[in-house]
């Protein structure tokens, strides 16, 4: 068996060329329209692109609300036909995203319009890609593995906190093997996006809460990454910035059109640093419990978010202390700022109701959840710390609900 330390040295290996490979690539970003109304715009563009057949990509809950009514009365005043597809819910699986790809072979759809929050967006990516690849979605999963270019995509976020709208990813759920995986590829990147924070304001409190905390892990996970650089620090400092200040303020009034304009800002940035950066621990965590227990994604990661930054702590002080600095905390030192920063998240948590323990864990889970946590993490991310297998059972283990 290799030793541990000649896996690490390999890994980190494979991330430096991957850095190295993220330059030379230089991922582009989505035209962007932001401001409230700037979904109708979107359609204007779109319309004005020549497209004619629109398949919408969203879920059931949108439609009924009639948030969707608007964006399809744009199009359709241009002239442009709109197929809604409806059918998406929280982890798409890959039946729902074959779902959405027999519509729009049925009408005829020549690009894709996502509306909705990650998990729309997502299967959007993924419905684009299948359009105009062969093969199937799970060998698509991992690196630069989506052959040929997806049709036409483009996404309106109604939630602040995955940043899809600006990645590079999709996160596909396979229940046939309780597994999430990930679809990593530029291709995925939208051609234009909107920020339109008029969507956000019925958001209720715990959504709001559980993707804010996405955007802030997202930020924090791209500025500690070693992949990271002085681009994608630009946006994940900017991001944690926002998403501090304005993420109260939302889920104390949830109308406060500039403050939800800010989250959906400081989402969308935190996505473009971890299209670069990428994430690390919390995620591969995150996506495995959530696969297996189907609990929120950013209410995973919130929990999960302080330990990994204690972990991260002894080689990331410097770089905990810059986002206290821009998180307004104060210490005398970097190491007490590292520690205020923590201090603050955890503090973040028992403000918004988020508990420490994950009720659902259960012991008998643990083995598989560290297995694919680390699989993910290790051949996928360039985390500061790589933990081996009793350190990853150590931190998952805390986790658990605590008995009576």
């Amino acid at each position: 068996m290799i030793p541990y330390s000649i896996q690490v040295f390999a890994y980190k290996q494979l991330q430096s060329a991957l850095k190295i490979s993220a330059k030379i690539l230089n991922f582009r970003q989505p035209e962007l329209f932001s401001g409230p109304g700037s979904s109708l715009d979107l359609c204007d563009h779109i319309a004005k692109s020549g497209v004619r057949k629109v398949l919408l990509v969203s879920d059931e809950f949108l439609l009924q609300i009639g948030l969707l009514q608007p964006m399809i009365d744009r199009l359709e005043s241009h002239g442009v036909n709109v197929v809604a597809y409806t059918g998406v819910e929280p982890d798409p699986t890959i039946e729902q995203v074959e779902a959405g790809l027999a519509m729009l072979r049925q009408h005829g759809s020549e690009a894709v319009l996502a509306v909705g929050g990650g998990s729309s967006i997502d299967a959007a990516k993924m419905v684009a890609a299948r359009a105009r690849n062969p093969h199937k979605i799970v060998h698509m999963g991992g690196l630069f593995r989506v052959i040929m270019p997806p049709l036409p995509l483009y996404a309106v976020p109604t939630t602040a906190g995955t940043g899809s709208e600006a990645t590079i990813g999709a996160v596909i759920s396979d229940p046939e093997t309780t597994r999430k995986f990930v679809v990593m590829d530029p291709k995925l990147v939208p051609l234009a996006a909107a920020l339109d924070a008029a969507l956000m304001t019925g958001l209720p409190a715990a959504g709001t809460t559980a993707t804010g905390m996405d955007a802030l892990t997202h930020a924090v996970e791209a500025y500690l990454s070693n992949n990271a650089t002085s681009d994608t620090d630009a946006e994940a400092l900017e991001a944690t910035r926002l998403v501090v200040e304005n993420l109260p303020q939302v889920l104390q009034d949830g109308t406060d059109l500039e403050a939800r304009q800010r989250m959906a800002i400081a989402s969308y940035k935190a996505g473009v640093a971890i299209t670069t950066a990428g994430i690390g621990w919390v995620h591969a965590i995150s996506h495995n419990l959530g696969a297996l227990y189907h609990l929120p994604h950013g209410y995973l990661n919130a929990i999960i978010l302080p330990r990994v930054l204690d972990l991260y702590r002894p080689v990331c002080q410097a770089r905990l202390a810059d986002l206290a600095r821009v998180s307004g905390l104060e210490g005398t030192d970097e190491s007490a700022l590292a520690d205020a920063f923590i201090a603050h998240v955890r503090a973040l948590n028992v403000q918004f109701g988020i508990p420490t323990q994950v009720d659902k864990l259960q012991d008998a889970d643990i083995a598989q959840i560290v297995e694919r946590a680390m699989s993910e993490t290790h051949w996928n991310y360039a985390v500061p710390v790589y933990m081996d297998k009793s350190r990853t059972e150590l931190m998952v283990r805390d986790m658990l609900p605590e008995t009576a």
